[in-house]
């Protein structure tokens, strides 16, 4: 019986999931099987042959089984491997390389036969690499071919290079990379511009014949092409779909990464629930938006034809779930974030009391405050509410070259009108000239290039916090430590930056936080700040009885919006709080036109806020509430 409830639940998968609960209980699956299969060769004398992959998703499995080699005696000396690809053209030794990769994530640390690696060569004259690929194909095929090959998944549905287009049986080659690719690896190269727009990889043919096949994804932000690869038709523009083809793959993914499979997004639709209020919820605004209905137009057909009569048999009538769950989403509706003095707050998302908060907003990036919650703020200062914000981390990785000796000459020349001597600023500026003329992409600044970039990103954000309306006493830059690196790998967080948090915390103390809780950030900044928050706040809990009454409302920055189920404060927009929120984003100069790390999207961080901040208003008006001109939605988060 349970074989045949999982076989129901699981029918929209057209390939075997297993989902494990985080990235670290995933890797440590996939490194058990991979050990597995090398001792079972080593116990018969032969080889084993691996396909491995490069990026984020699989650092944690070479993790484990550099552990496996350290602690638990796990050799290597059997084991023969061929990587998926490489950028060309594309240095050894370059930061970006996949050699530099392998080497500093897995085979500097294990006892493998140097003479047994196999990395396509991203040095070759182009007239070379045909024959190269002819080559790396056959060294796989004289070997017997793969045991065993990882993937990860980009968000092309590319798996290795093969990007939209590929050929089922294609084999290894030089391909062309999409622009979607190039964009996600710009961060990588310190712009998309640095970025290699071709790369030689293992073929889709090549990748099939493996004996086993094991696909890996962690983080939200994969969930999408996860659902196409797993459930959508076979298509060429997607080309992980064509693993629904093999009888020897499997995915591993973490939660988050499974979340828009229908199993769990939409679990109605293949099996019984148990119906908590989270749940109706969600399926109820999911049923409004598939029948194109306000909330309170749904009937008992409606329900009973999308997978939903159970809910309405065990909680019916459905008109009183629907009175229920509209009137739930009503009460997320508020013009007063900080709570209405002297109002019934029963049926609202902050309390009254106190009349005026002290409110503290955690600001990742010196923009995150007034692009995802600017109106918000505003309007927490124009209610009376004793308003700071803090300024997480300096941003300075993120200001273009060009705009460093912008700055510079403005500071001589500012210098001159005052007769002041320039010698020493004009020897900084010409050390930044010729270190810019020779900087390799992602190269590290110069100290002082550092430093001049974190002055541009502070100077835009009190100007924006003054434009919010705060005075200068309440504007705090905390330049945790752990993002002061220089480059796009950060430190790992400390006692330092958490002490830090608490000391701002103490000197604060606030009745209500708002911080990013925008996990799919890709660059990971947020999370790793959230986490300090709550680090501190831990802390303070033991001693400090002001945390027990202090409301911690996370905001989503510049990729995403919480989806409307999840919203548990709406605060509605009018059309002239939204100019004075884009406004507030003109501040940041050096984000604009374009930004250094934009992401995947093209348009600018205040177009994305305010499309987000409609798109959020028009999803309240569908569902049958008042239309607003745009809405920025929190959630709570329980500590």
């Amino acid at each position: 019986m349970a074989r045949l409830n999982l076989l129901e639940e699981t029918r929209y998968e057209k390939l075997p999931v297993t989902v494990c609960p985080n990235p670290a209980a995933g890797a440590v699956a996939v490194a058990k099987r991979i050990a597995s299969l090398i001792k079972s060769k080593q116990a018969n004398g032969e080889k084993a042959v691996l396909g491995l992959a490069t990026g984020v998703t699989p650092i944690a499995v070479y993790t484990e089984l550099i552990r496996l080699h350290k602690d638990e005696g796990l050799s290597f000396k059997n084991v023969i491997t061929f990587n998926l690809d490489e950028y060309y053209p594309m240095r050894p030794d370059a930061p970006q390389s996949y050699v530099r990769f392998m080497n500093e994530n897995l085979f500097d640390h294990i006892d493998i036969d140097r003479a047994n690696i196999h990395i396509p060569d991203g040095t070759l004259p182009e007239d070379k690499i045909a024959g190269f690929c002819i080559n790396y194909e056959k060294q796989i095929e004289d070997l017997g071919g793969l045991d065993l090959q990882i993937l990860g998944i980009g968000r092309t549905g590319h798996i290795g290079f093969n990007e939209p287009g590929s050929a089922p049986n294609s084999g290894t080659r030089l391909v062309t990379l999409d622009d979607l690719t190039r964009t996600d690896a710009a961060r990588d190269f310190g712009g998309k511009g640095a970025v290699p727009t071709k790369a030689i990889t293992m073929g889709v043919g090549t990748i099939f014949k493996a004996r086993e096949i094991i696909l890996m994804a962690w983080s939200k932000k994969k969930a999408t092409i996860i659902k196409k690869a797993v459930e959508g038709e076979l298509s060429g523009e997607v080309p992980a779909t064509y693993l629904q083809l093999s009888d020897n793959v499997e995915f591993i993914l973490d939660e988050p990464a499974a979340s828009e499979l229908t199993r769990f997004d939409t679990p109605w639709l293949v099996k019984d629930c148990n119906w908590d209020n989270e749940l109706k919820k969600k399926a109820v605004i999911w049923l409004s938006n598939t029948v194109n209905k306000p909330i309170l137009k749904l009937i008992d057909e409606d329900y009973n034809t999308h997978g939903m009569a159970h809910l309405a048999t065990e909680q019916g009538p459905v008109y009183q779930i629907n009175i229920d769950i509209f009137n739930q989403i009503q009460h997320t509706i508020t013009g007063w974030p900080g709570g209405k003095p002297g109002a019934d707050d029963s049926q609202r998302p902050e309390r009254a009391q106190p009349d005026k908060k002290r409110v503290l907003i955690f600001s990742p990036h010196p923009d995150d405050d007034v692009i995802s919650m600017g109106g918000t703020f505003i309007r927490l200062v124009d209610q009376g509410h004793d308003v700071h914000v803090a300024y997480q981390t300096s941003g300075n990785t993120a200001v273009w070259d060009d705009d460093v000796l912008r700055y510079m000459e403005f500071a001589i020349d500012f210098n001159s009108s005052i007769g002041d001597d320039n010698s020493k600023l004009k020897g900084i500026h010409s050390d930044m000239r010729r270190f810019f003329e020779t900087k390799h992409p992602n190269q590290i600044d110069t100290p002082e290039v550092r430093d001049v970039k974190g002055f541009i990103r502070k100077s835009e954000a009190i100007a924006g916090a003054r434009f919010a309306g705060l005075q200068d006493d309440h504007i705090h830059f905390m330049a945790l430590p752990f993002y002061e690196t220089g480059k796009v790998t950060k430190n790992s967080v400390s006692q330092v930056d958490v002490q830090m948090t608490i000391d701002l915390l103490k000197q604060v103390k606030p009745q209500q936080i708002f911080a990013a809780g925008d996990f799919a950030d890709p660059h990971g900044t947020h999370i790793v700040c959230f986490n300090i928050i709550l680090a501190a706040l831990a802390e303070l809990k033991k001693t400090e009885d002001w945390v027990k009454d202090c409301w911690l409302w996370m905001y989503r920055g510049a990729w995403f919006e919480f989806a409307t189920h999840e919203i548990e404060m709406a605060v509605p927009l009018s059309p002239q709080e939204v100019i004075r929120k884009r406004l507030a984003i003109f501040k940041h100069q050096s984000q604009k036109d374009p930004a250094v790390f934009p992401g995947e999207d093209a348009r600018e961080f205040w177009v994305r806020a305010e499309d987000r901040n409609r798109e959020t208003a028009e999803s309240y008006d569908k569902l049958g509430f008042a239309e607003y001109a745009a809405m920025e939605a929190f959630k709570r988060y329980f500590y």
